[in-house]
């Protein structure tokens, strides 16, 4: 037990801890949704569109999170913009602005004299250099993540489901869709420091993805990723700190292990399962 506790008495790694539940939090809520709605690409794409705000913030000195939440908010808009209005699919329309949202934030980024530390920064985070302020940050973007999912669950749901339904009831899935896309955003704007750019996209995915495995409900989907999120932040920052392993990455990690682990653990139970029915039939 002191060898778990030991790794949180540093106040660094209290508010490591704080700040990658917290980014737990709103991603699991959000990713519940990209993991229903087979927006992983999307995403992922967003996860990398913000770099050109936030190198854009560092090289001219003001606050990265909101040249992120700006480049995330422009991406989504070019996204929906250039699948509504051309023949081109809306898969060939994320895959052009990712890589070229990508390429111009390392363009930007390449002007800063520091470019080495700046990339690395932005695309792994720095999880032992949360500050309290990116707390008070990450607080009021999953207060925002958990109030819009509550007032809109049921346009979500009937979103995720059925497109033409939600249409028919009067529930506006094009604003419904927005919604998750500017959802989307934030908590990929309010993760990016604990985390980074590219490692954000495995608490997005991973912990959600193996919910779905686990459970069918969404409220219980959303509560039981948040959970396994929860465990590989605390396990992963334990290593992190026992180990002197990257802190975002080893979070990461382990948001994919804990997919594959419910995975085999479910594919040998039911092998079992038919083993033992098999005599029978």
């Amino acid at each position: 037990m002191d060898l778990l506790l030991d790794a949180f008495e540093p106040a660094f790694m209290q508010r490591a801890l704080v700040g990658a539940l917290l980014a737990v939090v709103a991603t699991s809520i959000v990713g519940t949704w990209v993991v229903l709605r087979g927006l992983a690409f999307l995403g992922d794409a967003l996860a990398h569109g913000v770099i050109p705000g936030i190198a854009l913030a560092v090289l001219v000195g003001f606050n990265p999170v909101i040249g992120a939440f700006a480049a995330a908010l422009v991406m989504s808009g070019l996204v929906t913009v250039v699948s509504s209005r051309t023949t081109v699919r809306e898969d060939t329309s994320i895959g052009l602005l990712f890589v070229g949202m990508l390429s111009l934030g390392i363009i930007i980024v390449s002007r800063a004299r520091s470019f080495a530390t700046e990339v690395t920064s932005l695309l792994f985070g720095d999880v032992l250099g949360v500050t309290a302020e990116d707390i008070t940050g990450q607080l009021i973007a999953t207060a925002v993540v958990l109030v819009v999912t509550v007032v809109l669950y049921r346009p979500f749901l009937a979103l995720t489901f059925n497109r033409d339904k939600a249409q028919t009831l009067g529930m506006r899935p094009r604003l419904a869709q927005a919604a998750m896309l500017t959802l989307l955003a934030v908590s990929i704007v309010a993760s990016f420091q604990a985390i980074g750019t590219l490692l954000v996209f495995g608490l997005l995915v991973g912990p959600p993805a193996t919910a779905s495995l686990l459970v069918r409900r969404v409220p219980v989907m959303m509560l039981v990723a948040t959970l396994l999120g929860a465990v590989a932040v605390v396990v992963g920052l334990q290593l992190s700190f026992h180990h002197g392993t990257a802190g975002g990455a080893t979070i990461a990690f382990l948001c994919i292990v804990e997919f594959f682990v419910v995975f085999t653990a479910k594919e040998v139970a039911q092998a079992l399962r038919h083993r033992r029915l098999a005599p029978a039939a």
